[in-house]
Parts: structure tokens; sequence; C-alpha cells
């Protein structure tokens, strides 16, 4: 019996590391094919980290002097936002809405660079983005599909910090929130460096830098910043891998019936697909799976009417051409494309989406089960009764939607990918993704 049959069967399958074992339920729940993943061993903080650990919970660095990096992602809520709104609220009396969703600062010690151009790219002979652009404009896209190569073949925007990439490396983005009037509004880079004297851990930076470090702007924020990263990449709690999945993977738990079920439409194809994207196999050397690909895309999510830069109908966020991202607006197929994120943890938001307009599961999951085969259940109605299908993107950029990849290869009046039960047991597997699980001795 070959792997689609098995498939067809309901013996959902999932690729790992070359073998191919089977998630179907089984009377113990355990994995049958148990695996050994590779962590980070634990150590004690450098002395860098201790210092960038002081400044991701330093408060007084915002013009309001309650908001530090630690307020938008709270170590209790993986790093992630603490609230149940869209957005976090900030600058000098804490009104101000961010831009966009918070997401989580967790597992990005594996986030690649932002790149245009297939997953495996050739460091002999580099191609700059608008000529990767150009390629990606011409070449063929390939349909991604759960436990396929597609993923790896698109010409798209991949990588990079943020929900549009903007920042490639971890001190870069622990400085734009700290600048961002809507966030920490620390003011100009003077203001910053002078409150990073006055601090209590400044003699943090004489010991590691020397005494000049105090009087050299620049190079002050440029530590600071660094000092922030390495204890993102230090500390373990950003990246603990220590969910109920990742303990299942090892042997070391069972998932119930439900969780096995939606582990089998996650993975499967003809159903969810939701491993298309969202890769739920360790790598080949036996890295724990991220759930994210790490690239962009085009989905026409819903307009957030919460949001009050949404109240001008001409405003547009559109991601990885704008507004925030500036480099590369000439770009405009991939207008309307943001960052596909980790899923790890997904179970503990209330915000989802770049512009968080779901506040639940059950509604990302329909949004992705209804988008296509029954927009009215998830877009709303023009004054003429007409549905308003990707209402938050303009209408010369809807052709950059992803209409291929499933589920969204569906049209009005198909049967949706996964039935009802389906999204129920999705659900509870997406919730075995949450770190701090407890195995039983």
């Amino acid at each position: 019996m070959n792997s689609r049959t098995m498939w067809l069967l309901g013996a959902g399958l999932l690729c790992l590391a070359g073998a191919v074992f089977a998630a179907e339920a089984n009377p113990a729940g355990m994995n049958p094919n148990p695996v050994q993943l590779r962590r980070s061993p634990v150590a004690p903080l450098s002395a860098m980290a201790q210092l960038g650990k002081e400044i991701f919970y330093d408060a007084s660095l915002s013009s309001s002097g309650k908001l530090s990096c630690a307020s938008c992602h709270s170590p209790d809520h993986a790093y992630g936002p603490p609230n149940d709104g869209p957005v976090m609220l900030g600058g000098a009396d804490l009104s101000r809405q961010g831009a966009r969703a918070v997401p989580s600062l967790t597992y990005l010690d594996r986030h690649p660079n932002f790149s245009i151009g297939p997953d495996k790219g050739d460091d002999d002979n580099i191609v700059d983005l608008a000529q990767m652009a150009a390629i990606g404009q011409q070449a063929a896209r390939t349909t991604k599909t759960a436990g396929g190569s597609g993923a790896s073949a698109n010409i798209v925007p991949q990588g990079g910090l943020f929900w549009d990439g903007r920042a490639d490396t971890l001190q870069d983005q622990a400085l734009f929130p700290l600048l961002d009037p809507n966030e920490m509004d620390g003011g100009s880079a003077e203001i910053v460096a002078d409150k990073l004297r006055r601090a209590p851990y400044a003699g943090r930076f004489v010991e590691l830098f020397g005494a000049g470090v105090l009087r050299n702007q620049r190079l002050l924020i440029a530590e600071a910043m660094f000092a922030v990263a390495r204890y993102q990449v230090e500390e373990p709690s950003f990246h603990p891998y220590t969910s109920k999945y990742d303990y299942w993977l090892e042997g070391k738990a069972r998932l119930s019936e439900s969780e096995l079920r939606g582990l089998q439409a996650f993975n499967d194809p003809d159903k969810a697909n939701c491993a298309g994207c969202h890769t739920s196999a360790p790598t080949r050397d036996g890295l724990p799976p991220l759930f994210t690909d790490h690239q962009y895309e085009a989905l026409g999510a819903p307009r957030n009417a919460a949001l009050v830069g949404n109240r001008d109908p001409g405003y547009f966020d559109l991601g990885v051409c704008g507004p925030q991202r500036t480099d590369i607006p000439e770009q405009t197929q991939y207008c309307g494309m943001f960052l596909t994120p980790t899923l790890r943890n997904t179970a503990t938001r209330h915000a989802f989406f770049h512009n968080g307009v779901f506040s639940t599961l059950q509604q990302v999951m329909d949004f992705y089960n209804f988008r296509d085969t029954n927009p009215d259940k998830v877009f709303p109605r023009a004054a003429d009764g007409t549905v308003r299908k990707y209402d938050d993107l303009p209408a010369k950029y809807h052709a950059n939607v992803d209409v291929t990849d499933p589920p969204f290869d569906r049209h009005p009046g198909d049967k949706p990918a996964v039935t009802e039960q389906d999204e129920a047991d999705i659900i509870a597997f997406l919730k075995t993704l949450t770190d701090g699980y407890k195995i039983e001795n």
C-alpha cells in the first residue's frame, strides 16, 4: 500500500527526516517512530545577555515610563502580547495604537534574513532583491502542499523580522519599537542614549566595553540592542521546544484521538494542508519543527475596523511593499504579502493575522475553510448586498492573493476543505504546540 492510498484511508502521514511514519490514531496515542530532537544546551547567561535582560525589562526607556520590551512581549504569554485587543497601545500616555498585531519573539534564533528567491540560494552567485523579484515575475508558481517541494521552489519574499521582514537582525528588531511613536516612543537617539547612561545598569556597559562607550552615542545604542539580542538567543525560554507535540515526536507523550486526527488533517494536502506553509516535521539533522516556512503570503484577510488607521478608506497596509517597509515599493507583485508566522504557542494568542482581525482560532479556521467556498461567512457586505472579498487590499492587487495552494484552490459552491469536526480536531492539535507541557514520569 503506497503512502497516497494510506492518506485516503485516513492514516495521516508525516515525512520526518527522510522517513515516513504513521500519525494515525493508535490505542496508546504514542508516536510509533519516535525521534531524538536537538535542543540548544542550557547554560548561564553571559554578561552581555544579562545586560540585555535588564534593558528588555526597562520601562524607563519609553516616554510613558510604563512600557518595556516585555510589556508587549510578555514572558507569561510566550513573549507575545498580554492583552486581548488586536494591537498594543503605546505612546506617551499609552493611548496610541500600534500599526499591527504584535508577533511573538519566540523561535527567532533560527530565522533567516530577508531575501527573494527559493529557500536554498547559491551563496556564490548573489542576486539583489530587485533582480530576484524580476525573475520571480516570469517564473511559474509551484503549488505548496504538505510534504511537497513547492515551498522551496517559489521566488517569493522570505525571512526577515516583523510582518514585512524589514529587519534582519534581532538588534535591529529591538530598535524599531523603541523609537516608534506608537510603541515605546523613546524619542530621538539622543534621548535614548541619555537614559542608557543614567540607567542603573550603566556600569555594565563600562565593564563590557570600556568607559568610552558612554560617550559614543551610536555605539552605546548599538551595543544595547546587541545585548537585547544576545538575551533572546541565550535565554532558553525564547526557544524551549517543550510542547506536548515535541514530546510526542520523541515518544514521551500521548496525543488524544482528537489531537491525532487534527495532526492528520493539518498534514493532509487534500484537507487543511496547513503544513504546506507551517512545516510540522523536524529538520533532517533533528532540529524541532518551527511551523513556518518563513515565506510570505497574500491571504486577503478582512479589514479590521477596530484599527484607527483603517478609518481612512484610502489607507492600506500592503506588507512587503509598505508603508512601514520602504525599500521595494515598486515590487507590486508582493503587495499584500505578510510573513507566515510560527504556529508554536498560537493557542495562547488573542490576535491573529497582521491586522489582528481575528481573536480566536475558530475564526482563523473558518477563514481558511470558507474564504473561497463561502466568502459571505468571513467578509463584510457592501450597501448593495455584495460580498466585499479582499476588502483590505486595493482591487489592483487582488491578483496577488493566493488562490493556488490548498485549501485556497476552491471556488464558490465547492465543498469546504474540512468539516466542523476537522476544525475542532485541528484546533486541538494546535493546542499541543503550547510550550510548558509536563510529561508523565
